[in-house]
């Protein structure tokens, strides 16, 4: 059962486009040269192969996320639970939005993501039944078959949705991140908790931009 596999994770992983965000891809001018180096210069080593993100210095990809999703980022961090994404395209956004919401583990330009997979569960000490994973798309099924719990967002591809454990009420890039994290918060008891100790932190400490 979901409920028993989702008592056992210590750690959450998600896929980003389609998951963190509705997959939409915005490019625009880019506001200047130097932003974001490394991520360009990791994007450019990819760029023959296609599908990880654009290489170019006149022009920036975006990428819109859910406010929602980032509370739930830190609600899993005060019930305890890790976080991290292994997404294949390669963005500097992605990589301040994963530094906004202290995401321990972030793996950009993964094409295997079963490696990335398997090299955080040795840097944390895990087993697979500890990790849950949330995909949407074919790229993510190598992961779900490994992990302990594979949620699939509302509005994943068919084939990811018949090999789930479980599946958010909400579609990806609108609240589907919170739906999966709540419910593993909820089925290991302590999500109400949880909420009553974000609530009491926000009223005691100035609000942070992100939430």
């Amino acid at each position: 059962m979901s409920s028993e596999r989702a008592k056992k994770i210590k750690m959450m992983l998600f896929d980003v486009d389609g998951v963190m965000t509705d997959g939409t891809i915005f490019l625009f001018p880019a506001p200047g040269a130097g932003a974001g180096q490394e991520t360009h210069d990791h994007r450019e080593r990819m760029a023959d192969k296609g599908g990880f993100g654009f290489a170019s210095r006149e022009m920036i990809e975006t990428k819109g996320f859910n406010a929602h999703d980032g509370t739930g980022f830190s609600l899993a961090r005060l019930g305890g639970l890790k976080t991290g994404i292994i997404t294949k395209r390669i963005s500097e956004t992605v990589a301040l939005r994963a530094r906004d919401l202290k995401i321990e583990h972030v793996y950009q330009g993964q094409q295997d993501k079963a490696s990335a997979f398997y090299e955080i569960l040795e840097k944390e000490g895990l087993t697979p039944q500890q990790v849950s994973y949330v995909g949407d798309d074919v790229i993510d099924l190598p992961v779900m078959r490994l992990c302990g719990l594979a949620i699939a967002v509302k509005n994943a591809r068919p084939e990811v949705l018949r090999e789930s454990h479980y599946v958010t009420q909400h579609e990806g890039g609108k609240g589907a991140v919170r739906d999966a994290i709540e419910y593993v918060l909820r089925e290991q008891g302590s999500l109400d908790r949880v909420v009553e100790e974000y609530i009491r932190s926000r009223a005691a400490a100035p609000v942070s931009p992100q939430d």
